[in-house]
């Protein structure tokens, strides 16, 4: 008679031999049915032999019943107990995909964003791979707008926008090639605007339009992105690389996409950054003209002013302080007479030794 020891191993050495042989056969599918249990479809092997899988199959059996009756933390114990107890088995996507499912019920969504991210992280070929990432996207969305994961499915804790952004940036790290990708990046951005992160958000709606220049959320990215930079302007008494980056974005919005229905939105952003911009040269000019007399810095400036916005009311009041300027300088030029006086020979200086 065989030992149990060279039984387990004539077994295993078939397993991977059939592994090799027929990876056609070996897909395998479980499927319910309440009056028979889990069955295996489609392939021939479970990944347990003898009392293990006998085992493993009671306690999913159990554990879908326990489900069905409403009896939600008792499965939520078995599916538990096949994770870790047969975690190579063809039972464990399913038991970490029935747990996703009872954590939403419960209202707890980071364990059950965890449970679906275990399916993807060890099962990335799963056939239910899109149902688990559109999943894991309402999850993150839940937890940005506010939604509060429960403690045991009981105690309602505080809502934790942080986490759903988190959640995203694993949903770019599973899914980077997804309709779900730019999605994930937008609504990143939209979240730390609510938590007045204004850096992140311009990240991210910098990568959503570097790395998904073909998404139809790139316009859109665009525009938030020349909105974000412009709400970072204080004014034109302050530093305006925002205001500079602003009226890039809104220009590159208003020529890369002239046909989308908010171009009359940035060309009202352009407008008011343009303004602060021609503001802020015109008050530059203004400190060299009356608080230093340097004409010719204030001439630079105003003259700035009229190029950033040449058909503004604030290009106008540029052009009118150019006249001023020069009629400022001609009135400090020097005289006739003093200089006939230059041209006279200067007298030699003497020196004294002592």
């Amino acid at each position: 008679m065989l030992s149990r020891t060279f039984r387990r191993f004539y077994f295993a050495s078939l397993i991977a031999i059939l592994g090799f042989a027929l990876p056609g056969q070996l897909a395998a599918e479980l499927v319910w049915n309440p009056d028979t249990g889990w069955r295996i479809e489609g392939g021939v092997l479970s990944g347990l032999m003898g009392s293990e899988g006998r085992n493993a199959l009671e306690i999913m059996n159990k554990a879908r019943r326990d489900e069905d009756r409403g009896s939600l933390r008792a499965a939520l114990k078995g599916y538990k107990k096949v994770i870790k107890k047969y975690g190579t088995s063809i039972y464990t996507p399913e038991a970490l995909y029935r747990s996703a499912k009872i954590y939403l019920k419960r209202k707890q969504y980071s364990k059950a964003f965890e449970s679906y991210h275990g399916i993807l992280s060890r099962y990335p070929n799963t056939p239910r791979f899109n149902e688990i990432i559109g999943e894991q996207y309402r999850i993150a969305s839940a937890l940005v707008d506010g939604a509060r994961s429960y403690f045991w499915g009981v105690i309602p804790g505080l809502p934790d926008r942080p986490k759903g952004i988190v959640q995203f940036e694993i949903i770019l790290i599973e899914a980077p090639y997804s309709d779900y990708a730019p999605l994930a990046l937008m609504n990143i951005a939209r979240a730390h605007q609510k938590l007045h992160n204004t850096e992140e958000a311009i990240d991210a709606l910098d990568r959503l339009i570097n790395n998904y220049s073909q998404s139809l959320l790139t316009a859109d990215a665009y525009l938030k992105l020349a909105q974000t930079h412009a709400s970072l302007v204080d004014g034109a008494y302050y530093d305006q690389a925002s205001t500079q980056e602003a009226i890039t974005y809104f220009q590159d919005f208003m020529i890369l996409y002239p046909g989308d229905p908010n171009v009359a939105s940035a060309e009202t952003g352009l407008d008011h950054m343009r303004t602060i911009l021609a503001q802020s040269k015109i008050k530059m000019a203004d400190f060299y003209f009356y608080k230093r007399d340097n004409y010719t810095a204030a001439r630079v400036f105003y003259n700035e002013a009229i190029t950033v916005y040449p058909d503004s009311e604030v290009a106008g009041i540029a052009k009118q302080r150019l006249v001023e300027v020069e009629a400022e300088a001609a009135s400090h030029q020097p005289s006739a007479d003093a200089s006939n006086d230059d041209n006279q020979p200067k007298k030699k200086k003497r020196f004294f030794f002592f």
